[in-house]
Parts: C-alpha cells; structure tokens; sequence
C-alpha cells in the first residue's frame, strides 16, 4: 500500500512537472509572438513616422512680373525663343519685390533659396501655354525648398539654436512674414507620384520607379508563369522517375534558397556581357527577376498539381481522353488557383528585390519616365536604396514615403493571394 501511494506520488509530480514545463513553453510562445509584434509595429511606426509628411508639399504665393522685355525681347511670341528666356530673373525680381530690404549678397542668395529652382519652369510652362500673360503681373503658387519645407511641416524646431538646424534665423524670419500674410500653405504632394527622380528633393518623385517596376514585373511575369508552370507539369506528369529527374528536382528546390545576388551576378555574365542586353533595362532586369522567380513558381505549381485527387484523372482517361488532354482540360484548371497564388508570391518576392537590380546596373540616377522595357529605368526598392543614401534631410521622408508605397504593393499581391486561395481553391 505504502509503495502504491509512493508510486501515485511521484507519477503526480510528474505530471505537475509536465504541465508547468507546457505552461512555460506557452508562455515563451505567446512572448516571442508578443516580440515579433512589438519590432513589426515599432518598424511600421517609424516609417510612418517619417513618411507620412512626403505625402504633402509647401508652396509659396508670390507675384510674378511678367517683364516682356526678359521673357520676349523682340516681340515676335515665338515658343522656341521664349522656351531659353531667363526665367529665374523673374523669380529673383519678385523675390527681392517681397522683400525690399535685403541688400547683402549673401542674405539674396539666401531668399532665393526659399523657393525651390522649379519656379522658373512653371512660369515658362505658364507663359507657353497662354502667351497673354506677358506684361502683366501674375500671383502663383510656387513649391518651397526642401528645407523651408522641412521648416514649414515642424520637421525642423524653430526655437533651437540657429547653429543647431540647417535654416538661419533670418530665412524663418521671412517665412514668418509670408505666413503671416496666408502666402503659405501645404497641400497634398501629386509631384510625388507625378514626377521623376530629381537632385532637388522637393521636385523627386517615384513615377519613374513606379513604371520601371511595373515594365520589369510584366517582363518576369510574361517569362517565369509560362515557363514555370510548364516545367511543373512536365516534372509532375511527364517526365520518367529516374535519377536525372530526381537531380533536377533538387536543384529546383535548392535554387529557390539561393542568395538573390546570385543570380544577379548571373545576369550580368550572361545577359547583359554574353548577350549585349541594354544595362539598366527593364528587359534585363525583368529576366534576373524572371530566374529568382521560376523555382518559386515551379514548386508552388507542383503542389497544387500534387493537391489534386488521381480519380480526376482516371476519370478523364477512363472516357477516352489522352493523358496530355487529361492534364490540360482537367487537371490543370483545378490547379489554377494553387498556381496562381504561388505565382502572385513569388512576384511579390521579385518586386521587393534589390541586389540582382544592382548587379545589372539598375542602380543609376534616372530622372526620366521609361516608356519602354528597353529604356534606361529603375525601380521602387532602387530608388529607396538611392534615396537612403543621399546626404539631404528631406530625402529621409522621400524615403519612408516610398517604403510606404512599396509595402502597400506587398500588402495588396499578398491579400490577393490569399483571398484567391480561399475563394477559388477546392477541398477534396
């Protein structure tokens, strides 16, 4: 009886031992997911944090004199001459208009550095497209420099110390004037969506990046989908199971964990060495892309393949079909969306990549907006990198904001991906 009791004693201590050691293990599970929220929200906090003031621009109202005598000296209204007017003169002459009292040279080339060197162009633009406006006196909205904007959003505290911030006691002294007078407002930034890269952060936009990204994901995507998924039903219903196959399929699954430089370094040997592509093309970039992409997609197609029940087959074959008319007309609609959603994160993977773009020379200062995959681009995680390293503190937000735009594209294919898997995929 005595040795029952004992042996109940001891089976109880160790299920209590047990049950405290499940408790633990709950609760380090429940901390790590506590953690790995903790660093998502503090990363999303301070890009937010950071970008949301890319999302809107400080103008400047000022009056323009339309002086004939710069813009058209001879009269003649001709656009080709009055296209290399000296524009800026009329930005410096109502500049020095406001403010009458700024004599020093330096304290002149201080006040126009208020207004960002896009000013000029706008009133060329304004004078070629109404010629009537010459000789006379016009009120525009102009952008601020990226520093007056930094000053005007409250990025910059304008009651520390003058050797503290990058804008003098006397340029806040003339924005205070104009914003006294209601000459300055913030408005919503569409330059940023509507405009290249620039040198001059105010006037940097991401559309250049925004289409170079799209020309390269429909170059990957016209490559990799056909040809993944094409390798996926070969290797699954085609192809014999010997030891060649069986080395292919692990070299597939092995590329898939390859470092995505590699294939950088791969596109630059072949495609752009070997075979004379243009660098810094959509077109190049879209094939690197394309080979990072096809594992992803070649195994997320075998799966779903895979996921399909044999009498499905058996079936087709049973009533005369051939076996090619049987994965074509049976089997590989049912698999479509299994493929379609490996595909879409696998994109999604591609689009966020940055070092095989580097390795083909995606990485340069392009201000224009491609129009085809074979003109000079960049793309959107290129451009972040570009922007990250410019020494300008406006391009800090510039950054954040296109990090923004960049994770609401991985957000969405990803969302896609998953409701398409709940809405179309079929429990067997």
């Amino acid at each position: 009886m005595t040795e029952l009791k004992e042996s109940m004693q001891k089976a109880h201590a160790r299920l209590k031992k047990r049950r405290a050691a499940e408790k633990r293990f709950k609760m380090f599970g429940v901390g790590a997911l506590a953690f790995a929220f903790l660093c998502v929200l503090m990363l999303f906090t301070s890009i937010i944090s950071n970008g949301y003031t890319g999302f809107k621009q400080s103008y400047i109202q000022l009056d323009f004199v339309m002086d004939e005598t710069i813009i058209d000296p001879d009269g003649s209204r001709d656009p080709a001459k009055m296209r290399f007017s000296n524009y800026n003169a009329l930005v410096k002459t109502a500049l020095k208009t406001k403010f009458p009292d700024v004599t020093n040279r330096r304290d002149k080339r201080k006040l126009y550095g208020l207004i960002s060197s896009s000013a000029g162009f706008d009133l060329r633009d304004m004078v070629l497209d109404d010629p009537s406006i010459i000789g006379t006196t016009q009120s525009v909205w102009v952008m601020a420099s990226d520093e007056v904007d930094m000053l005007i959003k409250g990025v910059f505290d304008r009651t520390q110390p003058e050797s503290t911030r990058p804008i003098s006691n006397t340029e806040i002294a003339w924005v205070e004037t104009l914003e006294k007078e209601e000459r300055v407002e913030s408005r919503f930034n569409t330059n940023f969506f509507t405009s290249g890269d620039s040198r001059e952060p105010e006037q940097a936009g991401i559309q250049g990046a925004l289409v170079g990204s799209a020309l390269t994901m429909l170059v990957t995507l016209a490559l990799s989908f056909p040809l993944g998924v094409m390798a996926a039903i070969y290797l699954e219903e085609f192809a014999p199971k010997n030891k060649f196959t069986y080395l292919v399929e692990v070299n597939i699954n092995n590329l898939a964990a390859v470092p995505s430089i590699v294939f950088g370094l791969l596109g630059l040997a072949i495609f752009l060495n070997l075979f004379g592509m243009p660098r810094s093309a959509p077109v190049a970039g879209g094939m690197v892309l394309a080979l990072m992409t096809l594992p992803t997609i070649i195994i997320a197609a075998r799966a779903a393949l895979k996921s399909i029940p044999p009498s499905i087959m058996e079936a087709a074959i049973g009533v005369g079909a051939s076996k090619m008319q049987a994965v074509f007309h049976h089997q590989l609609p049912l698999a479509l969306p299994g493929i379609l959603t490996g595909t879409i994160i696998g994109m999604a993977q591609a689009l966020g990549e940055t070092a095989p773009l580097l390795m083909i020379g995606m990485v340069a200062f392009i201000a224009d907006v491609p129009s085809t995959p074979f003109d000079p681009a960049t793309v959107l995680p290129v451009q972040v990198y570009l922007w990250a390293d410019s020494p300008e503190r406006a391009f800090v937000e510039k950054t954040s904001a296109a990090i923004m735009v960049l994770l609401g594209f991985l957000i969405t294919m990803n969302a896609l991906a998953v409701l398409l898997r709940k809405k179309l995929e079929r429990r067997w």
